[in-house]
């Protein structure tokens, strides 16, 4: 992928992840974006509360990929490096 070309996709996603940050923030927790693949999967890293939390996996499913994948259809999914 083109540098120019990541870093606005990187950008749009990090747009796409403020959405959801104040729902994980409020129960000590956060995501940090990492990097977005050539094959358009976003890995995210599981910070705070969110690092051993047992509701990541929805959490990831019906949070952060539906946020991300709804404003950004080009994305084929989301993984995290750390946690689920």
């Amino acid at each position: 992928m083109v540098t120019k070309e990541k870093q606005f996709l990187m950008s749009r996603v990090e747009e796409a992840l403020d959405d959801i940050r104040p729902h994980l923030q409020v129960d000590g927790g956060d995501v940090e974006l990492l990097d977005v693949t050539e094959d358009h999967i976003v890995k995210i890293k599981w910070l705070g509360a969110c690092q051993s939390c047992n509701m990541s996996a929805m959490t990831m499913r019906a949070g952060i990929e539906q946020a991300v994948r709804g404003k950004i259809p080009e994305i084929s999914g989301v993984e995290a490096v750390n946690g689920i």
